[in-house]
């Protein structure tokens, strides 16, 4: 098997466990975190910013349809993916867990880099002008002025893409997760 061949397999099986490794993640997570108020509170400045990028992203993404060039994908092109690590992130800290850091760094990495690869691979096959644009445009860290966008894609943030995303679902699994972080809290202080 070719180094190639491997990457791709590979890519194929991080879009299939992305998901459930999540809710076995999500696990470990409640178990190892040791929330307090303050760490909450700070990890507010992550989650907030990457919950308003994704929402913001969702907006502008036509997926599968057009190269979306515009909106947030002038700064980055991965902003949704930009927003769940920033989220991710908050939620580490607010955990006060060196190994939740880790093993998040580390799933991020494994599995979400192949499939922004395998992402890419598809773009660049579908889409005449994504090697300009990705010559442009830095994968995940955003530049600090949009390119400008002459051809592939236009428009403005688009409500109707946003509910059609249900983007919203991220904010309701943020509450979720901080509902859970402030019952840990409670049943860590009751001991």
């Amino acid at each position: 098997m070719t180094e190639k061949s491997t990457e791709l397999n590979w890519q194929r099986i991080a879009r299939r466990i992305r998901v459930p490794l999540g809710f076995a993640f999500a696990v470990l997570y409640l178990w190892l975190a040791r929330p307090t108020l303050p760490s909450l509170g700070w990890s507010l400045l992550l989650v907030l910013p990457g919950l308003l990028l994704r929402a913001y992203a969702s907006g502008y993404v036509k997926k599968n349809a057009e190269l979306t060039t515009t909106g947030p994908y002038a700064y980055t092109r991965n902003p949704l993916y930009l927003g769940s690590m920033m989220m991710a992130f908050g939620f580490a800290a607010a955990s006060r867990s060196i190994l939740i850091f880790v093993v998040l760094t580390a799933l991020f990495l494994l599995i979400y880099l192949p499939v922004i690869r395998s992402e890419e691979a598809y773009l660049r096959a579908h889409f005449a002008g994504f090697d300009d644009y990705a010559s442009r445009v830095p994968r995940l860290l955003p530049r600090l002025t949009p390119v400008s966008s002459e051809a592939s894609s236009s428009g403005s943030f688009s409500s109707a893409l946003y509910r059609r995303h249900r983007e919203y679902n991220a904010g309701m699994g943020a509450l979720g997760i901080y509902a859970a972080l402030l019952l840990r809290l409670y049943f860590l202080h009751r001991k």
